[in-house]
């Protein structure tokens, strides 16, 4: 691996390409904070999607188009003369020293859940009138909802056990039931949220990623229906002339190669 100084040298020759195009190239000479922002949302997804493939190559290449981002908006930054790279790394490093006492200060902590109750403590410290303030609007509903919950268990506003999630679970399933069979469709997607918003919370109590749960399941359902769709090509079938039964074979079969 690459040295601290290699480190910073490789840190200053992407500052110096950076100050390069923004001088020299038409596109990056156009280019604005509002420009670049749905181009660094799409990078972000596609480093999650290497991760969830844990694909290392392409995890590396994914970090450096994010890294450019960083580095284009702490340029435009400076010539707005508001804040450069600088003041961008001094920031998130003044925070990360505020925000643990217990390495930097004289705060014991037990585990990582006590970590993360000071944390919160110390964002309502710092002017945050709600801890859900930090949650952004725009993130996916599924996302979201798993950070709201984090968050205010940061506060101690959780349940205590799994099995008190479950059979809350299984409660929001019932009233789903119930107004299914009323047929107020409002009701029912009000209640089909709860039942989501309550399998999120699950999740978090068994560790599991909701969101990285259910990508893994649209990746594996790809795969297991495009191997359907070239089975049923191989036999001279079209998918839409087949009975569900004979696409069950085939489903059977992917199922077994892409687990």
């Amino acid at each position: 691996m690459n040295s601290r100084a290699q480190q910073l040298e490789a840190f200053n020759r992407l500052l110096d390409i950076m100050d390069d195009l923004r001088e020299k190239c038409p596109w990056d000479k156009k280019q604005t904070l509002e420009s670049l922002r749905h181009l660094t949302i799409e990078e972000t997804y596609e480093l999650a999607d290497a991760i969830l493939d844990n694909d290392l190559e392409e995890i590396k290449k994914e970090l450096g188009d994010l890294l450019l981002h960083i580095i284009f908006y702490a340029k435009i930054g400076s010539e707005k003369k508001a804040f450069d790279i600088a003041d961008v790394a001094n920031s998130i490093s003044e925070k990360l020293i505020d925000r643990h006492p217990h390495i930097y200060g004289d705060v014991e902590v037990e585990n990582e859940e006590q970590v993360k109750q000071n944390w919160e403590k110390l964002k309502l410290k710092e002017g945050k009138k709600s801890v859900l303030e930090g949650v952004p609007k725009s993130l996916p509903a599924m996302v979201k909802a798993n950070r709201i919950q984090d968050k205010v268990s940061g506060v101690g506003f959780d349940w205590e056990e799994p099995h008190q999630v479950w059979e809350k679970v299984q409660e929001e399933l019932s009233e789903l039931n119930d107004e299914i069979k009323k047929g107020n469709q409002e009701r029912i997607a009000s209640e089909f949220g709860d039942v989501l918003f309550s399998m999120v919370n699950y999740a978090r109590f068994i560790k599991v990623n909701p969101e990285n749960a259910l990508e893994r399941t649209n990746k594996k359902f790809i795969q297991r229906f495009q191997y359907l769709e070239k089975a049923a090509q191989e036999n001279g079938k079209k998918l839409a002339d087949m009975s569900l039964a004979e696409m069950d074979v085939f489903w059977d079969e992917a199922k077994k190669i892409h687990q």
